[in-house]
Formats: structure tokens, C-alpha cells, sequence
């Protein structure tokens, strides 16, 4: 049974990636690629790891997975922010449909 319930969230897993990996190559600018891959990619190696948890247990492998979804879901949005907060510090222009600039509001308050 676990190891169906396993099976099963890894295939979702493998799903967020590819969309994540998607949207990396589709997206037009950094920003929104940025998105996807930090949204996409955060959660679906999550869940491969969390259905390797679920398969083989509290194991050496099942504690290894849970360190590393912790790791994952701390460093993956702190890295995209500061690497999007640098993208725009440096001048990388937003998308020309882009509609608002929350990091120039942001200077001007």
C-alpha cells in the first residue's frame, strides 16, 4: 500500500519537475522563469523525496530524503529571491507585458 501511495506522489513529483523545466525554457524573461523553477521544481523534488520516504520507511534513505526536503524548501526561494532581487538591482529589464514592478514601488516607499 505505501509503496503504491509512493509510487503514485512520485509520478507528481516527476510531473511539477518537467512543467518546472517547461516553464524555465518557455517563460519570456528571468523573473518568471524564476518562478517556475522555483514553484515547480521546489515541489516536485519534494514530492520524489517525500514518496522515497514513503516507500522505504524510516531508513537511512527516509531520514536522508527528509533532510533534504527541509534543505530544498528553505534554500530554493531564498536563492530565487536574492538571485531576482540582483537580476533587478543590476537593470535586467521585466517583460514589455509585464504589468507592475514590485521591487520599484518598493524603492519609492
Amino acid at each position: 500500500m505505501n509503496e503504491t501511495i509512493g509510487l503514485i506522489i512520485i509520478s507528481i513529483g516527476i510531473m511539477f519537475d518537467f512543467f518546472g523545466c517547461v516553464g524555465l525554457v518557455r517563460l519570456p524573461d528571468i523573473y518568471n522563469r524564476l518562478q517556475a523553477a522555483t514553484k515547480c521544481v521546489t515541489l516536485g523534488t519534494c514530492l520524489i523525496l517525500l514518496g522515497a520516504l514513503l516507500i522505504n520507511g524510516v531508513s537511512a534513505l527516509g531520514i536522508k530524503a527528509v533532510i533534504c526536503i527541509v534543505f530544498i524548501l528553505v534554500t530554493s526561494p531564498t536563492a530565487a529571491h536574492a538571485l531576482a532581487r540582483g537580476a533587478h538591482q543590476s537593470g535586467v529589464k521585466l517583460w514589455e507585458k509585464s504589468v507592475c514592478d514590485k521591487y520599484e514601488e518598493d524603492k519609492h516607499v
